[in-house]
């Protein structure tokens, strides 16, 4: 597995497993009928930011990540990333390929922390992955999203210092 920065030409190969993602209404708090078009500007970022690809020997994209700075201004030194892995490639490490990119890109770019904001309580692997590469549970929002089967769950705020 590769992972390379994410290119115009990767969006095609990224929407259909986005879509499929967000509009499960599992794991992000984007709108569920996200837009192909607007959903590629959120997720496509432009530098200082990075968007990446995991990509296999034949070039297939396996999933992909956003990494930025979670705030501005006075809170632009610590990062945030998200993350998508393509659920038919799940289970290969492609997720803790893309974490560990973007940790290592952080600490490259001179942050000092990388928190995520919205941890949903449910995602249990996701949970796992990150406690596993450090991060801990801040705090969590009770009730701070709304899963489709579980009703309203835990929305964790989950930090690392680089």
């Amino acid at each position: 597995m590769m992972i390379r920065e994410a290119t115009p030409e990767d969006w095609p190969a990224i929407w259909p497993f986005f879509h499929e993602i967000v509009a499960s209404g599992e794991t992000f708090t984007y709108p569920l009928d996200l837009g192909q078009e607007e959903a590629r500007s959120w997720w496509l970022l432009q530098a200082p930011n990075r968007t990446v690809v995991a990509v296999d020997e034949e070039g297939t994209v396996l999933g992909t990540a956003k990494m930025n700075n979670n705030q501005s201004g006075n809170g632009a030194h610590i990062a945030s990333a998200s993350y998508m892995v393509d659920p038919a490639h799940a289970g290969r490490g492609v997720g803790r390929a893309l974490c560990e990119h973007t940790l290592e890109w952080a600490r490259t770019e001179g942050f000092r922390a990388m928190q995520f904001n919205a941890v949903v309580e449910t995602n249990v692997n996701a949970v796992s992955l990150y406690r596993s590469l450090g991060f801990e549970i801040l705090g969590t929002v009770p009730e701070g999203f709304e899963h489709p089967r579980e009703g309203f769950v835990g929305l964790h705020v989950m930090h690392r210092r680089l």
